[in-house]
């Protein structure tokens, strides 16, 4: 999924957005389609890990959903908040 986003790139950054707050957005929300129900890749990774029955997985998966919708909400909500440390280190 990435590899077909970054054909973006150009269009993204002609938008004005910065180019590492898309990545860590992009990552972040393959991130949460990964451990979602009904094609969650990872679902069926850690069925196979666990020998538990599928339903299980993405209820045991369900607070770290939550955790991954919340960060995306906050990076969507302040974007600064992605580049600060980057920004600050770099000068």
């Amino acid at each position: 999924m990435i590899v077909l986003t970054m054909g973006l790139m150009p269009i993204v950054q002609a938008a004005g957005i910065d180019p590492l707050w898309f990545d860590i957005f992009l990552v972040s929300v393959v991130e949460v389609a990964q451990i979602t129900p009904p094609v969650g890749f990872n679902l069926f990774v850690l069925q196979g890990m666990t020998g538990k029955e599928l339903p299980w997985i993405p209820r045991a998966a369900f607070p770290m959903f939550l955790v991954l919708v919340t960060a995306v909400a906050v990076i969507h909500l302040l974007p600064g908040i992605v580049t600060w440390l980057p920004n600050h280190v770099m000068g």
